[in-house]
């Protein structure tokens, strides 16, 4: 693949990403204040020594911001590991063995399914303790039923070929048979829908966290940041539109590069066809 075949809308969601990403490594080193660092007076317009102005209880924004973004960015990731692996290990389990494992495992995905996602969550983490693990496996098992939902239908399609069949007329096992034979075979929309659940889980936390059960404070998170500002707004004040702003741009930036990925080859298209 060469560079200049990647179209200007996949640069301008790699740059977003990367962008994104090098906050989160190097936030210490780039933010000019502390996370939690109060520097000034509350609400200060952008511009001098802020940037981005203050928050609600005069701390930069910016360094809120960039602080922000490593916590978005691991929280998400963690949970959209996490759901993919659980996700996808059962919905191949199902697909190869078929039976009963196949419809106990299907109709309880379903049911799960049928939860309204935020008021399951809503429920769930108002009565758990609220940590940062909680938090991350409560948002992982939810969008793991997705996951399941695309595992098996893609796993479906490859278990019927014939170098499936041979791998079970020479005795292979189940776990054989799901990372040798049928991961290989589903990996262009499985990576394709890692993205677009990725930002999924980005909006998904910021929702949680503006409700009040999400990333707790004095913790910096975008979503949080927006419901500790948002009352700025009946005065004119912007600081509740930076990061939602900035909660827009990185899942439209995701979106980007998976939309490309999925244009490359028509197998990403089948797999995504197959849902």
């Amino acid at each position: 693949m060469r560079l200049r075949q990647i179209p200007i809308s996949a640069w301008v969601g790699i740059f977003g990403i990367t962008l994104a990403i090098f906050c989160a490594l190097f936030a210490p080193l780039i933010a000019p204040h502390g996370e939690r660092e109060v520097v000034g007076a509350v609400w200060e317009p952008m511009g001098g020594a802020f940037p981005l102005g203050t928050d609600n209880l005069g701390r930069d924004l910016l360094s809120r911001m960039i602080y922000g973004t490593r916590t978005t960015l691991t929280v998400a990731l963690a949970a959209t590991v996490i759901s993919f692996s659980l996700g996808i290990f059962l919905s191949f389990t199902a697909a190869v063995s078929r039976g009963v494992i196949d419809q106990t495992l299907s109709r309880f995905n379903d049911l799960m399914m049928s939860i309204p996602t935020l008021i399951f969550a809503l429920v769930v983490l108002a009565v758990l303790p609220q940590n940062l693990l909680v938090l991350i496996m409560v948002m992982a098992i939810l969008d793991s039923t997705r996951v399941y939902r695309l595992g098996r239908a893609v796993a479906l399609d490859v278990a019927v070929m014939e170098f499936v069949e041979a791998a079970k007329l020479r005795g292979e096992g189940t776990m054989w048979i799901i990372f040798r034979e049928i991961l290989p075979n589903t990996l262009s929309p499985l990576l394709a829908e890692f993205g677009l659940r990725f930002a999924f889980s980005i909006l998904f936390l910021s929702t949680l966290s503006f409700l009040g059960l999400g990333i707790q404070p004095p913790a910096a998170d975008w979503g949080g940041m927006v419901k500790d500002n948002k009352d700025g707004i009946i005065f004119g004040i912007s600081a509740a539109l930076v990061p939602g702003s900035a909660i827009a741009a990185l899942a439209v930036c995701v979106n980007l590069v998976v939309d490309w990925l999925l244009g490359r080859t028509s197998s990403l298209k089948g797999g995504r066809g197959d849902v």
